[in-house]
């Protein structure tokens, strides 16, 4: 791949600066025929490595995508897990809390869906709303029944922080590798994407009032983004910031980082030992036999 991929992992510590950071860059395809062969040949590895993952039951890998209305999660996610076996990948998206769930700690429900041992979890949207969304709109604390000594103590989302990148380190401490994927997308092309959403009778599903009441608060989602990824990303649990301008460039990237991932595991198939060895022969002679007979 032509783009350095370091060069979208924020460092830990790291003060970030998205308008620093391109939502667009030189694409790694040189046309739509190449991008076609190039997505195709990753999902295929990434088929071949999760049939591995899934059989050497010792590591989870959870996926969590974040991003500004229209950034294109949706399709990232369908085009470069399309070849993964459905029994050992699980997809969660997180809208609005329960009462349920508001009873919990915010971590509680995405808790829930965390991926088991050889199995792929994606989280389209994340407990990560919990400091961007709820930062952007601080009225939302008021109902999720917070002591007032902890609320009224000007340090909630530092806290919330803290909570996040030692939830994360336990997680890696016991088998989980985290990626983190910001998908940047430009205010200018968001508005293109609207657009197109409503002019498009086939998107008009997508588009809601919400989306565009939302957009008011641009310059408070990327002080709220910049916030969060300079303070959560870590050695164990990188965010990587994916120019989305170029939806199929965005698709190739992630599917590099998530091949990436994969293969830094060293998965393998599990060896039999001896004595499985053999009851593996004794049940192959006695299949033989059972034809013969």
């Amino acid at each position: 791949m032509r783009l350095d991929l370091d060069t979208l992992q924020i460092r830990e510590g790291e003060k970030v600066n998205l308008v620093k950071r391109p939502t667009l860059v030189d694409p790694v395809y040189n046309s739509k025929n190449e991008y076609k062969k190039m997505l195709a040949n990753q999902v295929e590895q990434l088929s071949k490595l999760q049939q591995v993952h899934y059989a050497d039951n010792r590591y989870a890998v959870l996926l969590i995508f974040q991003a500004m209305d229209a950034a294109g999660k949706d399709g990232v996610i369908r085009h470069v897990m399309t070849g993964v076996n459905p029994q050992g990948c699980q997809v969660f998206s997180f809208k609005h809390p329960s009462a349920q769930e508001l009873d919990h700690d915010f971590l509680w429900r995405s808790n829930r869906c965390l991926p088991e041992r050889g199995h792929i979890g994606i989280f389209n949207r994340s407990y990560y709303e919990e400091v961007l969304i709820v930062r952007v709109h601080p009225e939302i604390l008021s109902v999720q029944g917070i002591p007032d000594e902890l609320f009224h103590g000007g340090k909630v989302w530092e806290h919330r922080f803290r909570s996040i990148v030692d939830m994360e380190q336990h997680l890696y401490c016991n088998g989980t590798r985290i990626v983190k994927f910001f998908l940047h997308l430009s205010k200018e092309e968001q508005q293109k994407r609207f657009l197109d959403r409503i002019d498009a009778p086939t998107k008009n599903w997508k588009f809601s009032v919400a989306d565009i009441e939302e957009r008011k608060y641009w310059k408070e989602y990327m002080l709220a983004y910049e916030s969060c990824l300079g303070a959560t990303s870590t050695k164990h649990a990188p965010w990587y910031v994916v120019p989305a301008d170029d939806k199929k460039n965005a698709r190739l990237i992630v599917s590099e980082l998530i091949l990436k991932t994969l293969t830094e595991l060293k998965l393998s198939y599990p060896e039999a030992t001896a004595q499985r060895r053999k009851e593996l022969l004794d049940i192959r002679e006695r299949l033989e036999k059972d034809v013969t007979d």
